[in-house]
């Protein structure tokens, strides 16, 4: 199987999986994060099939989303074995995974893998991250805002969003991430000031 059949399989069995998300982690999130992944590739020369293959399976096994998330990733592994995709491949995509979230605090080693992360982080700024933010905490049943409760929405613009733009890993993102963080600061500006009543 080709390349390009491979992607359209795993493009399929990450619809199967994400499909009803409800929490900003959807199939149009991963199918995002693929495109931009893709673009990074070109742009700074790396296998664009490895980066975008991991960006449509970046989520798979987190444990946010999935109840076992070994077992995900087993059965994410199972699935690119039966699609004829080389074992070291798999290790590679199953790296740049378990290294790609912002909690973990990892930088990837390769390019590959510093790529997917830009452009799941990409995905978290500007006005799609604003509408993810508020769908993830509609989800886990988060306050908007409160100035006292750690865990209201508008308080993860300040422990994550806002710190992203300075941590990306490529040249390329970077440059796509200043009209995103500037969005991002206009709004919150706004939101307090209508959050206070003074507009």
């Amino acid at each position: 199987m080709n390349q390009e059949k491979q992607l359209a399989c795993i493009e399929d069995y990450v619809y199967q999986l994400f499909q009803d998300d409800a929490s900003g982690h959807d199939f149009f999130h991963m199918k995002r994060v693929a495109h931009t992944a893709g673009k990074l590739a070109e742009t700074e020369g790396a296998d664009r099939f490895i980066c975008t293959a991991a960006a449509w399976l970046h989520d798979v096994g987190d444990k946010k989303l999935f109840q076992d998330p070994l077992q995900a990733i087993q059965s994410m592994k199972d699935f690119l074995v039966s699609i004829q995709m080389p074992r070291s491949t798999i290790q590679e995509i199953e790296h740049i995974i378990a290294n790609v979230s912002f909690s973990k605090g990892n930088i990837p080693h390769s390019i590959e893998g510093k790529i997917v992360q830009d452009a799941d982080r990409m995905d978290a700024i500007g006005a799609i991250g604003i509408a993810r933010t508020f769908a993830y905490g509609g989800a886990k049943g988060n306050l908007i805002h409160h100035p006292t409760n750690p865990s209201a929405s508008i308080q993860h613009f300040y422990d994550k969003l806002l710190k992203l733009k300075d941590q990306l890993n490529t040249a390329a993102a970077k440059t796509m991430a200043s009209s995103r963080h500037q969005f991002m600061e206009t709004f919150l500006e706004q939101f307090l000031q209508e959050w206070e009543g003074n507009t």
